[in-house]
């Protein structure tokens, strides 16, 4: 399908972006993660909070095109390609924001001659090129039609999907450092947002191009659809609550800390407007038959549950980081250039703080225009008669 004027010029502003956010990860290549936000307090930032985004919105949609395929369902078989090919471009992305946040990007291949399988992240790593050559398998298969094939890798590609964001909450879950982290339902938060926030995107995806003309699901998927993301939105508020009342109900002294942070802290602005925009006004959206039958309401809806996940991620992050594990002066190292030129007590934290830098920001808008480049390019050549 040819694109009209303004898709190119769509098109063009989202390649000057990328051309600016390379600049931008080649200043930071040439200077050190200095250049950013992060210190010794708070040693993940921006870029690992998209990276847990972007798996999750991956995740969702492969777990919607491999679950056509394993229960049969008829109707949402029609999707399967959009459904992967969403999954591909943020599974791509996610992976890119590690690769950014590594910053000796040249030493990238001392990942495979020293991996060590006992750590979470060796763990991640594995799973996420097995999960990248899955989607890649069932781009193909399904663009020739092979529904055998298909039938047989959606079998693996589900637990796999589930798997790859299980694998990114132990990463966090496993740490016993950070108490915030600690949890054992950790991974059921993660996949529960992946669902909601994966779901949410294709929904975004499919008005997309059914406007484009590319493709129509039809209404009747399309409620089915959005009924089924308020389903997957009612799932993730009964995990956050359990997370919440796992925590509150002990109130010792670090969990009234965090709790603290969390509602009425740094983090309060993110995780209230999670719970409210990002939970709340989307599953009442969502929650009528006449309102799913709205394009723009479920548009809303799915808008709202992608920013709420986003938010939590943040929330989550940056709310363990607010609390050092180490207990009187001097405490942590920042690890900034003004540490570095500094003396005496002003170079070290017992509360970690972050904001991110122009340098982070063109970063990331870098990958985003990435990704919804990739996904309107896959869709105009792959999205077709062979595919619907």
């Amino acid at each position: 399908m040819r694109l009209s004027t303004t898709s190119k010029v769509g098109l063009g502003i989202l390649v000057v972006l990328m051309a600016a956010g390379f600049c931008a990860y080649a200043y930071q290549l040439m200077n050190g993660l200095v250049v950013t936000g992060m210190s010794n307090g708070v040693s993940w930032g921006l870029y690992i909070t998209c990276f847990m985004f972007f798996v999750g919105l991956s995740a969702g949609g492969l777990i919607v095109a491999s679950s056509a395929h394993v229960f049969r369902i008829e109707s949402f078989k029609k999707v399967a390609m959009p459904a992967v090919i969403t999954s591909t471009a943020c599974i791509c992305c996610a992976g890119a924001f590690i690769l950014i946040d590594l910053g000796g990007i040249q030493r990238i291949w001392r990942m495979f001659v020293g991996l060590n399988l006992t750590s979470p992240l060796a763990w991640d790593m594995i799973v996420i090129t097995t999960y990248l050559a899955i989607n890649v398998l069932d781009i193909v298969w399904l663009r020739k039609g092979d529904e055998r094939k298909v039938q047989i890798l959606s079998y693996i590609a589900l637990p796999v999907a589930i798997l790859v964001h299980s694998v990114t909450a132990w990463i966090f879950g496993l740490e016993i450092a950070k108490e915030g982290w600690y949890s054992a339902i950790m991974a059921p938060i993660f996949v529960a947002s992946a669902m909601d926030s994966g779901l949410a995107l294709l929904l975004c995806v499919l008005v997309g191009i059914k406007k484009a003309g590319v493709f129509d699901a039809g209404e009747k998927l399309f409620s089915d659809l959005g009924r089924l993301l308020a389903t997957f939105i009612a799932v993730d508020a009964f995990f956050i609550g359990c997370e919440l009342l796992t925590v509150a109900y002990p109130s010792t002294a670090g969990a009234i800390e965090l709790l603290s942070i969390m509602t009425s802290g740094a983090t309060a602005p993110f995780f209230w407007f999670e719970i409210i925009v990002g939970l709340l006004i989307p599953f009442v959206l969502l929650a009528s038959s006449r309102r799913r039958q709205s394009e723009a309401l479920t548009i809303v809806a799915g808008i709202c549950v992608m920013t709420g996940v986003f938010c939590k991620r943040v929330w989550l992050l940056f709310s363990s980081f607010a609390i050092t594990n180490v207990y009187g002066a001097p405490g942590i190292a920042y690890g900034s250039t003004i540490a570095r030129d500094s003396s005496g007590a002003g170079m070290w934290a017992l509360v970690g703080s972050y904001t991110p830098t122009a340098i982070e920001l063109l970063i990331v808008v870098a990958v985003v225009s990435f990704c919804i480049l990739a996904i309107v390019l896959m869709s105009n050549k792959l999205i077709g008669p062979e595919t619907a």
